[in-house]
């Protein structure tokens, strides 16, 4: 046995051309564990069957590890050498043996979370993407599909709970330990094991399946959150009918369990039958979550659950594949939660989202296709892009088939890739067949990055109206010329003047990168609504005529082309106020007051229409973004709406807000719109309205409203906003959960001193960098505050630099994710972005930086 380096190899690019096949598949995995927090020991026996032609090494990739015996077939084995971090056995002639590795680890030490990790005393795992190789040597990619059979042994007193994938098949006790033996039945690739060994509590259910099988349902957690856990439990029994109701996928173990750990750098994990998740995602009740948490929980234990096949029995070829897997299932547990709740908000919500994370992406240094062609750390591309963007990618395949062949496209994709790792284009020649669609040009959304525009106008032809689209894909690093794109385009037109000429809704297919569109005869020039429902993940540049949105936003039958008008408006007029000219804001105040009228039919429908862009989403209209001027004209328009308005807003919040336990639609839309109603009652300076926050907060039966109030108080300078914040932080200063709010909320603040309150934060004694929630609960909102961020001195920029140096060598992947703020440099000021350069060039400069930090900020760098 030789040491060929033992120093860490250079990052290096991988490209998804050079995928090859794995030489050595690993039919069946023996893993037994003697646990400890400060050692553990694995002993893993690889049963290994060559694929490849002539004889190969058997190449097991390790990180952190040090084999401590290595035997083939029972017999030791010194045919062996290590070659930087991976294991390397020479198998001479053999095609088929079982090889028994011997590791060591400390979980205790493990700060990046992942591979087997310590928590608060709990042992637990995160092998997604490649943590499995910090547990034992392993060929650890996606394409490698095992049986698993897992023995777990441990102090019974430490960890009196041990679960692992499958089924637990055996247990038993030896002295002051105990063991369990643990078997999944299905094959599956190493970054869906998952272990977790400590002292939990159950919430236990069942749920029959279509076939009649009985699964029993465990939801664990630390003692005294089994209460808080009622939620997640429905959530996963509705996210099961459903996905039987709609997709016909029926789940296939007797037993699915799900933990939630406090320290994870995810949301949450899929492993096969045992999911880990973040406690944010788990626990909820309503003295400590608001309704956006509860939608969380929702829609993340369904996400979760139907990667069950769209992730698990079906899986992905190699980690480009990522959106198959990731973007599919988005788009399902986005489908499950519109059917739970408002269609229509929802959709909002999702595009919200989309707007906010992946439109930037693709605009900046770090923009790339949902089937990325190289990495050199895939926890890099765990993005918007990947997920949300995906998403919209299956959405617009199944806008254009249809329904039924929609179900015919996804039942054959299963059924003929059940138990295999696939590739995106399985997916889309499986939707071609069962769809009965050519998408030929449609592949192009796999292979360019960039968010396409559409330039829309309208010609009159003697009465007879048609529309001239004109689509550019803009250029992307690495991709400077592009491609027109297959895409739905769902439209109407409208007769403003009353008569009843129009085209009803309408679903045309883009193919070219000129094409005209014929809307019918008008006797004038018709109200265009296009993109209705957002039936495509674009931009549209469009020329209204006077008074078209406000029209669109009281009369559009669509209830997302409605919202999107009135955003439309109000953007316009504070881009205009922006760049100096003078926005029409009576006819914003007119607008929003018409859909207030409507506000009992569907008051979260009206709470999210009536909300002013984002000052992020504003800059994103302009050449060059001036955060200092968007705050301003942004907070004066809402100043006018809250004065204009000011009988509205006391109106909704006459009264007392519905019960905090109750979830319905209407009553989550009215406390939304209370807090809306709340903001804009603020932004008018108005003597009385700190104290009327302070009451609300004192009043509030549930975090959604008191969280609102507090947020509202933030922002200002009143004796109000000091007392809020101190009763918030001593009255849930133990729940870990609530406390991330408190420092939220701040970093939130629009106050001038913001980034220097965060500093502050950062040295709080309850802040600290060990837990993810904390930091992005802290630097994460600031980064998104963007005038605080942007402040000029450039503050904002080095705190964000000072953490990812800090928290690089614990947390890489937390770390990196802190990067791309600073990348978009290009769209701001020359003295704010040479600020902002300044700090990704001393990030670079750190000796030792990991791979994670080294590729994203290197990219955000060059621009």
């Amino acid at each position: 046995m030789t040491d060929a380096s033992s120093t860490p190899a250079i990052p290096v690019t991988i490209h998804r051309g050079d995928y090859r096949p794995p030489e050595w598949q690993v039919p069946d995995i023996a893993l037994d564990f003697a646990l400890g927090v400060d050692e553990t020991r694995v002993a893993a026996a690889l049963s290994v069957v060559r694929h490849a032609d002539a004889p190969t090494p058997l190449v097991l990739r390790g990180d952190g590890l040090t084999p401590a015996e290595v035997h083939v077939d029972g017999a030791v084995w010194n045919d062996w050498r290590m070659v930087g971090s991976d294991l390397i056995v020479d198998l001479g002639d053999r095609t088929a043996a079982t090889v028994e590795v011997d590791t060591v680890i400390n979980p205790a030490r493990n700060t990046q979370l992942m591979g087997l990790y310590a928590s608060n005393g709990m042992l637990c795992t995160q092998c997604e993407a490649e943590g499995f190789r910090r547990i034992t040597f392993h060929p650890d990619r996606p394409d490698v599909l095992s049986r698993y059979k897992v023995r777990m042994t441990g102090d019974k007193a430490a960890f009196p709970i041990l679960l692992s994938n499958g089924n637990c098949i055996a247990q038993g006790e030896d002295g002051s330990d105990h063991w369990a033996l643990w078997e999944d039945p299905w094959p599956k690739p190493s970054y869906l094991f998952a272990l977790v060994a400590g002292d939990l509590v159950v919430n236990r259910d069942n749920f029959t399946t279509m076939s009649g099988r009985k699964v029993e349902l465990g939801i664990w957690v630390r003692d005294g959150d089994v209460d808080r856990t009622g939620h997640a439990m429905q959530a996963l029994k509705d996210s099961m009918a459903w996905d039987e109701r709609v997709y016909g996928r029926e789940y296939d173990l007797d037993l699915f369990n799900i933990v939630a750990v406090s320290d994870f750098n995810m949301g949450a994990m899929e492993n096969k039958g045992l999911n880990v998740f973040n406690t944010r995602y788990i626990l909820a009740d309503a003295d400590t979550a608001t309704d956006v948490d509860y939608d969380g929980v929702e829609g993340v234990v369904a996400h979760e659950y139907f990667h069950n096949w769209s992730g698990n029995r079906v899986t992905c070829r190699d980690w480009f594949q990522l959106s198959l897997k990731e973007g599919f299932t988005v788009y399902r547990d986005q489908c499950f939660s519109a059917d739970m709740g408002s269609p229509a908000v929802k959709r909002i919500e999702d595009v919200r989202l989309l707007r906010a994370a992946q439109f930037p992406e693709d605009a900046g240094p770090l923009a790339h296709p949902i089937r990325p062609d190289s990495f050199q750390e895939i926890s890099n591309f765990y993005t918007a892009t990947i997920y949300n963007k995906g998403a919209e990618i299956i959405r617009m395949m199944a806008t254009m088939v249809g329904p039924e062949r929609f179900r015919k496209g996804t039942d054959l994709y299963f059924e003929r890739h059940d138990g295999e790792a696939a590739t995106c284009e399985d997916f889309v020649r499986a939707m071609e067949e069962g769809g009965g669609i050519d998408l030929s040009q449609f592949r192009r959304w796999y292979e360019q990055a960039g968010t396409p525009r559409l330039k829309l106008s309208l010609a009159d032809a003697d009465g007879q109206w048609s529309l001239d689209v004109v689509q550019l894909v803009p250029p992307t690093p690495g991709q400077p010329e592009k491609q027109p794109m297959m895409m739905p385009l769902r439209l109407a037109a409208f007769a403003m003047d009353g008569s009843a000429d129009a085209l009803p809704d309408t679903l045309v297919t883009l193919t070219g990168a000129t094409q005209r569109i014929s809307l019918g005869r008008f006797a004038a020039r018709p109200a265009l609504s296009v993109n209705r429902g957002f039936s495509a993940p674009i931009i549209v540049d469009f020329e209204r005529a006077p008074g078209e949105l406000a029209w669109l936003a009281a009369n559009d039958d669509d209830p997302f082309a409605r919202y999107e008008a009135l955003q439309q408006l109000m953007l316009d007029t504070l881009v205009a106020a922006v760049s100096g000219e003078t926005g029409n804001r009576q006819a914003v105040v007119d607008a929003v007051a018409q859909t207030l009228a409507a506000r009992a039919a569907d008051p979260a429908f009206v709470a999210e229409a009536v909300l002013l862009p984002s000052e992020a989403f504003i800059g994103d209209q302009m050449v060059t973004v001036d955060p200092d001027a968007i705050r301003r004209e942004r907070l004066a328009l809402q100043a006018a709406i809250g004065t204009a308005l000011e009988k509205e807003w006391r109106g909704i919040l006459a009264g007392s807000a519905p019960p905090a336990t109750d979830l319905s639609r209407t009553a989550k839309g009215s406390r939304r719109l209370r807090g809306v109603a709340l903001a804009y009652l603020a932004a008018t300076g108005l003597d009385d309205v700190p104290a009327l926050a302070f009451q609300i907060f004192s009043d509030a039966d549930g975090m959604t409203e008191r969280q609102a109030a507090l947020a509202t108080l933030a922002h200002g300078d009143s004796d109000e906003r000091v007392a809020a914040l101190d009763i918030f932080y001593q009255r849930y200063r133990d729940n870990p959960l609530v406390l991330d709010k408190w420092f939220q909320v701040q970093a939130w603040s629009l106050r001038a001193d913001t980034v220097a309150a965060v500093a502050e934060l950062a040295r709080h004694p309850d802040f600290t960098l060990a837990n993810p929630n904390r930091v992005r609960s802290l630097y994460g909102a600031l980064s998104g505050n963007q005038a605080a961020f942007h402040q000029a001195d450039g503050a904002g920029y080095r705190l964000i630099a000072d953490l990812v140096i800090a928290l690089d060598p614990k947390n890489p992947q937390t770390s990196a994710k802190m990067i791309p703020p600073l990348g978009r440099w290009k769209r701001f000021d020359e003295a704010r972005a040479a600020m902002m350069k300044a700090e990704l060039a001393r990030i670079l400069a750190q000796p030792g930086l990991s791979r994670d930090v080294t590729e994203q900020a290197s990219k955000s760098l060059l621009g």
